[in-house]
């Protein structure tokens, strides 16, 4: 048996392939297994693995994806990892472990044995060019200040300073007052001294993208927001002979509007998908 885990900081995804193909699926909380306690990633974890292995089935190898997972070249289990390891082989000893970031897992999910270029596109952003093995190149993503561009948070950032600059026109800014609770030291406190800065600003993407038929103004915003990042990012790679593959829920949500930039530039995608799970069991059994 195969597991497979790909975790985020709200929610965890989780397959057991058997022996005969058949999968088993489940969901759990996200772990940050930086700075989870043991016992927090104990209890996700006993969650978990009586429903993907009820049978008791021999797992001889695990698959873990995590944001923010950095695996130096050479160490097969990071710092970072070692109390989740700890916790994974307590439960499945013979199995073979592997520990790799969300931007290997959407490489693979997206390009499976193949070069291409892998982009996530979510509340962040990320990108990477993929020979088929490994992430060859990658333009660093810089966060939500620095970076970050096409994902939600970034077009909330954009539109969170016109509208705190005055530059957002009548009557959405009037619109958008009445909605949220958005004077200027609310705002300033939650961008600035609040612990999901990131998440607080992404929160406001899907009133702006509700308003990209109705309004020049948001229609503008948001396909600069899907420019920005092909013109910093995306160019950097090889488009011209390979093509995107997306992963994300922002992406995939709005990938219309996301083809209708892209096109300017010639791009062409491959998949586009909220979530990777489903790309990674393909790649995981052969059948990409």
């Amino acid at each position: 048996m195969i597991i497979i885990v790909e975790s985020g900081a709200t929610k965890t995804d989780w397959c057991a392939i058997q022996a005969d193909g058949k999968e088993i699926s489940v969901k759990t909380a996200g772990m940050n297994i930086a700075t989870m306690p043991a016992e927090a990633i104990s209890a996700i974890i006993s969650e978990a693995a009586p429903v993907l292995n009820p049978a008791g089935e021999k797992v001889t190898e695990v698959h873990f994806y995590a944001a923010g997972l950095i695996v130096p070249e050479g160490v097969k289990v990071p710092e970072s990892a070692k109390v989740l390891d700890a916790q994974l082989k307590a439960i499945w000893p013979d199995a073979e472990m592997e520990y790799a970031s969300d931007l290997l897992d959407a490489a693979r999910a997206v390009c499976g044995h193949k070069p291409g270029i892998a982009a996530i596109m979510g509340t962040g952003s990320n990108s990477c060019f993929f020979d088929g093995e490994k992430i060859v190149k990658n333009v660093r993503s810089a966060g939500f200040i620095l970076g970050d561009e096409g994902g939600g948070a970034c077009l909330g950032r954009m539109f969170m300073a016109d509208f705190l600059k005055g530059l957002v026109p009548e009557p959405i800014a009037s619109e958008f007052a009445s909605t949220y609770q958005v004077d200027y030291m609310t705002v300033v406190k939650n961008v600035y001294k609040s612990d999901a800065p990131s998440k607080y600003l992404g929160s406001f993407a899907p009133w702006i993208m509700e308003r990209y038929s109705t309004c020049d103004y948001m229609k503008n915003l948001i396909e600069q927001n899907f420019r920005n990042f092909i013109e910093r990012a995306l160019k950097q790679y090889p488009i011209d002979k390979y093509p995107v593959g997306v992963v994300g829920g922002f992406g995939n949500a709005h990938q219309a509007v996301m083809k209708k930039v892209a096109a300017e530039y010639g791009i062409k995608f491959s998949d586009i998908m909220a979530t990777p799970i489903s790309g990674l069991v393909k790649y995981h059994t052969g059948k990409n």
